[in-house]
């Protein structure tokens, strides 16, 4: 019965070790799953901020550009705004010369 006992106790060992050997086995595996999943996941985020830093950049590009249009166009109608004023001026002096028949 003591043999009985003893192989019984080196089957269980071997189980054991067979066990063993595959938890660390799994978990090698799992940990380089791990480290590219991370490391894909910090490369597409990385590739989402580039993109992001681009638009954000391109947007301000843009927003200069108006800003740059808008301001020539302002500067644009108050000038003719002032050569209006000025054209108007003589128009009505005109108009008034040729109405009290100046002209």
């Amino acid at each position: 019965m003591n043999e009985q006992r003893i192989q019984q106790v080196l089957e269980i060992e071997k189980k054991a070790e067979a066990i063993h050997e595959s938890a660390v086995n799994e978990a090698t595996q799992l940990q380089e799953q791990a480290k590219r999943d991370a490391q894909a996941l910090v490369e597409k985020t990385r590739a989402a901020a580039q993109e992001e830093a681009k638009r954000v950049i391109a947007d301000a590009h843009a927003s200069k550009e108006c800003a740059r249009i808008r301001a020539e166009s302002e500067e644009n109608s108050r000038q003719m705004e002032t050569l209006a004023a000025q054209h108007f001026d003589r128009a009505v002096a005109y108009v008034l010369d040729r109405l009290i028949g100046k002209e």
